[in-house]
């Protein structure tokens, strides 16, 4: 470790900054935000950095830096474009025992700035120490996603109750697992979706009765259509979180390794006229896992709402008072339409798009093929493979030109990806011999002329 990461208290301390220029800007931004007392010298200092430091009873000096404006300063920055200033003011701060950071000047900076999350009171800095500034900002980035803005309030929140919790379990092991509950749990949960109260009076119930066993939580999480990246920030976050997660057939390897290493994991795929688990039993299972005080993510692949069944399974867990979120994921028709470059929608060719499914009711597909053939409109066909020849038959049967452009997309926004095109009339012969299968998607319309010139991703063949 080439450096010692040190958090210091600067409220109230007076703190030296020499120069006035875009960078000293930034850094007393970083310093008020501290409570810092920031000195400002520089012979021309921008009039923000001078409203910002006034602001909050701080100091301006329009003139060259002399060594003692660093008198009874904690801390000491010198950001000026002059190097032989700021190798001055650098030398006389290490003399006297004062924390300095030079621009510029590595050699002659005791300490490092580093890139920071700010939750307060939750910090996190990230440095390269110097080395590579771009990839700590990078990092940086990443840390943003993975914590959500009210994790302050959720600290807040923590600090006004600590004593109580520390009275109350007095070992460090319970304590410990308890925070982490609080921590990982629906008080959480609670803060994180703005519910500021209800998060007070569970942690306050949960406080005042040890025995009592609080019901858990399913968060039911839409995966999206297979690209991980495409996962949503709140949806990795549950995931990695949960105690259980049941999951169907279409969430990809790639998205269920993303779940927290040490849950249990349990398949409940389903596919046409194969079901692995029937849905009655899902809900059911969701049920019990909850009454255990369980955290449970049902992982659906797509959008949980759109021909995905989750209406029926919080429902159910509506009726059994089981505390439940719902998180969206980007549905396959709009995944996979951009992954092969379609627009679902194009101001020349549909003004409209239909998502319908192709699952059958006994042996006929029961759809409004009227209003499915109408001109100018983008059709959508989820599970409808095994129906192609029905499909291309009705919609032709019931007005639409047989050389309506038609397009089948197979593991939309995977590697795997692939796209076949034609029409209503040719789409069948077109695809003999390609084994083609499940997921896979029909988009019907003329937006479908535009995948040639638009298609972007590239996948493994």
């Amino acid at each position: 470790m080439d450096c010692l990461p040190l958090f210091h208290k600067l409220r109230g301390r007076n703190v030296l900054l020499v120069g006035g220029g875009r960078l000293a800007l930034r850094k007393a931004q970083v310093l008020l935000e501290s409570g810092a007392r920031v000195r400002v010298v520089a012979p021309s200092i921008s009039v923000e950095l001078q409203e910002r430091v006034v602001r909050q009873q701080g100091e301006c000096l329009w003139r060259a830096y002399q060594s003692e404006d660093m008198r009874g300063c904690s801390l000491v920055l010198a950001v000026t474009d002059q190097m032989s200033v700021n190798t001055k003011v650098a030398e006389q701060a290490q003399e006297q025992g004062i924390p300095v950071y030079a621009v510029g000047l590595p050699c002659l900076s005791s300490i490092i700035f580093p890139t920071i999350v700010d939750r307060s009171p939750l910090i996190v800095a990230v440095s390269t120490v110097g080395q590579a500034p771009v990839l700590a900002r990078l990092v940086r980035a990443k840390i943003e996603t993975l914590l959500p803005a009210n994790y302050g309030h959720l600290a807040k929140l923590a600090a006004r109750f600590r004593d109580q919790v520390k009275a109350w379990l007095p070992q460090v092991q319970p304590r410990r697992v308890f925070w982490e509950d609080v921590f990982q749990g629906q008080v959480a949960e609670h803060v994180f979706a703005g519910r500021a109260q209800k998060a007070e009076q569970l942690l306050v119930d949960k406080i005042h009765s040890a025995s009592t066993q609080i019901c858990g939580e399913v968060y039911l999480v839409g995966a999206g259509p297979g690209d991980p990246d495409l996962l949503t920030f709140k949806a990795l976050r549950l995931m990695q979180q949960a105690d259980v997660v049941l999951y169907d057939r279409l969430v990809s390897p790639a998205i269920l390794a993303l779940c927290r290493r040490d849950a249990d994991r349990m398949y409940v795929g389903k596919q046409a006229s194969e079901h692995s688990v029937p849905q009655e039993q899902i809900n059911q299972r969701l049920v019990e896992l909850a009454k255990q005080g369980r955290r449970v993510v049902r992982l659906k692949g797509g959008d949980p709402f759109i021909f995905g069944r989750g209406g029926e399974e919080i429902a159910e867990l509506a009726a059994q008072h089981i505390p439940f979120q719902v998180v969206p994921g980007i549905t396959a028709a709009s995944g996979c339409s951009t992954y092969a470059g379609i627009p679902l929608t194009h101001r020349d060719y549909a003004q409209s798009v239909r998502f319908v499914t192709g699952h059958t009711i006994g042996n006929e597909l029961d759809l409004p093929w009227l209003e499915l053939a109408v001109p100018l409109q983008t059709v959508v066909f989820y599970m409808g493979l095994g129906r192609l020849s029905n499909i291309c038959q009705q919609l032709m049967a019931h007005g639409r030109s047989s050389d309506t452009p038609i397009a089948l997309i197979e593991r939309g926004t995977t590697p795997e990806q692939r796209v076949f095109t034609g029409t209503l009339a040719d789409i069948e012969q077109r695809m003999e011999g390609q084994a083609v299968q499940s997921p896979s998607l029909i988009i019907v319309g003329e937006v479908v002329h535009l995948h040639g010139s638009l298609q972007w991703f590239q996948t493994v063949q």
